[in-house]
């Protein structure tokens, strides 16, 4: 069942912990690793789950960020032509995951397009609250217990979220210009 949650104050720091691992996992690797997702939005009600952006130089080959994130229980989940530009793996392996993270190369539009739709509901309280609206209603609609349940909800936000980029992307939301984690 997907749920959304009321905002959790811990999910900042169960986010820290989580990057840190990743840091030492990945080491030089990750050129930035970031919040983003619902739960990176201080105040928005969302899934309980953090969602991460490891930035890379390359995502090639993908079979060595599978094996490395194996190894603190994450799971690559291939989700078709996305997975050559934005992979994703969760741990734990079986639903409900408490932890998404996504790959992406450094510079890139995917890199880009998550930073700036994560920034701008951060600075725009009424278009967070029409999507968690919208997340509520969707949630209701879908039950998330398989995976095409699951990708059938994230594509059911995908013309909220594409006009959230569109003003986003107009109002000059774009990376932060140092790439530090």
């Amino acid at each position: 069942m997907i749920t959304i949650d009321p905002y959790d104050s811990a999910w900042p720091a169960r986010f820290d912990a989580e990057a840190l691992h990743l840091r030492r996992l990945l080491g030089e690797r990750a050129l930035r690793i970031e919040h983003v997702g619902s739960t990176a939005v201080p105040g928005l009600a969302a899934k309980p789950v953090i969602d991460i952006q490891v930035s890379v130089s390359s995502i090639e080959p993908l079979g060595a960020y599978v094996e490395r994130l194996a190894q603190i229980g994450y799971c690559h989940t291939p989700l078709g032509p996305i997975d050559l530009v934005y992979p994703f793996f969760q741990k734990p392996t079986i639903w409900p995951s408490t932890h998404h993270v996504h790959l992406c190369v450094a510079g890139s539009k995917q890199e880009r397009k998550h930073l700036a739709f994560r920034d701008y509901l951060r600075n725009h309280p009424s278009t967070a609250a029409e999507y968690v609206k919208l997340k509520r209603q969707l949630a209701s609609a879908h039950d998330g217990d398989t995976i095409e349940s699951q990708e059938r909800y994230s594509l059911s936000k995908s013309e909220f979220v594409n006009s959230v980029l569109e003003h986003a992307l107009a109002d000059g939301y774009a990376l932060p210009q140092r790439l530090d984690a």
